[in-house]
């Protein structure tokens, strides 16, 4: 086997198994699990609102601010990961960009928060 794909058998292999564990789990639900839906159940949900008459009904600004600021901290997320594991690489140079990236957000997010843009009446 060529030496640079033997370094991604550990992760074919991790894919493979979260892909069974997966399939066995939905299939146990089906099996175990009673499949009794009612109306309720199989109603339509559209993010916490009650079903319109018309599609193009428009919606309130607070959804779509939390929405982006959920956004906005799933990707802060996804920046801290790499950049905790390699922090000893990047020095303090690193730290202090991440530092002020992590201010910046904090910032934006009081200011958000001052404005009362996250209160749902």
């Amino acid at each position: 086997m060529n030496p640079l794909l033997a370094e991604y058998l550990p992760i074919l292999i991790f894919i493979g198994i979260a892909v069974g564990l997966a399939l066995v789990i939905v299939i146990a639900s089906y099996v175990v699990a009673r499949q009794r839906p009612d109306s309720e159940k199989v109603s339509a949900y559209e993010c916490g609102f009650e079903a319109f008459d018309d599609a193009r009904s428009k919606f309130d600004v607070r959804f779509y601010l939390v929405s982006i600021l959920f956004i906005i901290f799933d990707l802060e997320v996804a920046f801290l990961f790499p950049w905790a594991i390699s922090l000893g690489d990047i020095g303090l140079f690193g730290f202090w960009s991440m530092v002020c990236f992590l201010g910046l957000l904090t910032i934006g997010f009081v200011y958000e928060w001052k404005k009362g843009a996250l209160e749902w009446e």
